[in-house]
């Protein structure tokens, strides 16, 4: 996905599966702490739903909607951490391996880092 995209832009948008099915929309965006870029959507699933965790790359903004690659069952069979707070590299590597998507650099647990805040989130 673009990286020049300015992540809370991204909330409030409709997101759809690769078969051009809603998904929901997103809900709150988690950025790398390593690179600052955009990382996970957060996607509000259906009105007494959960949240779904979709990877942000390989993604794509499309008329001004997130095109999410994958099927909606495996979308809403992702990992629950719940929304609001930070992702831990342990999270992060579940939701990966769940998309079959391989591990980037700046996903790779180091100690003591926080991985996944949230875009707006002040620092404590």
């Amino acid at each position: 996905m673009q990286t020049d995209i300015d992540p809370r832009s991204l909330i409030g948008r409709k997101a759809f599966d690769r078969a051009g099915t809603k998904i929901g929309t997103i809900d709150e965006v988690y950025l790398d702490d390593a690179t600052g870029f955009p990382e996970w959507a957060a996607v509000r699933t259906g009105l007494f739903s959960r949240d779904a965790f979709v990877p942000l790359e390989p993604s794509e903004l499309v008329d001004g909607a997130l095109r999410v690659p994958f099927e909606r069952a495996l979308i809403k069979d992702a990992p629950d951490f719940g929304v609001g707070r930070h992702l831990s590299p342990e999270q992060e590597l579940q939701l990966y391996h769940h998309y079959g998507l391989d591990v980037g650099a700046s996903a790779r647990p180091t100690p003591d880092r926080d991985f996944g805040k949230v875009a707006g989130a002040e620092d404590a």
